[in-house]
């Protein structure tokens, strides 16, 4: 490929991906325990999930919480049509608990 092309393509991918936000220990704490709150009250959970430079949203009920490592744990969320999406904890920005 052409320098020019390749130089025009990181630009406009720049302008589209998004930098992951930083967050302290305190609101990973806090995400942590909506979560297990939401799965003792069995009460919907609205995750935004930051995966390749978009925030995406996933909005369920929390069908299995799967510890692997103390740093890394996988939730599965069940979604309103029943389909299963598997989430990282560390690629969680953002959690909010339905009543």
């Amino acid at each position: 490929m052409l320098p020019e092309y390749v130089k025009l393509l990181n630009d406009v991918n720049k302008d589209y991906y998004q930098v992951k936000p930083i967050l302290d220990e305190y609101k990973l704490e806090e995400f942590e325990n909506k979560i297990h709150t939401a799965m003792e009250f069995s009460s919907a959970v609205k995750f935004t999930v930051w995966e390749d430079g978009f925030d995406w949203k996933y909005t369920g009920m929390i069908h299995r919480l799967d510890p692997l490592t103390k740093k890394m744990i996988h939730l599965e969320l069940e979604n309103e049509k029943g389909h299963i999406i598997r989430v990282k904890f560390e690629d969680i920005v953002g959690v909010e608990v339905r009543e």
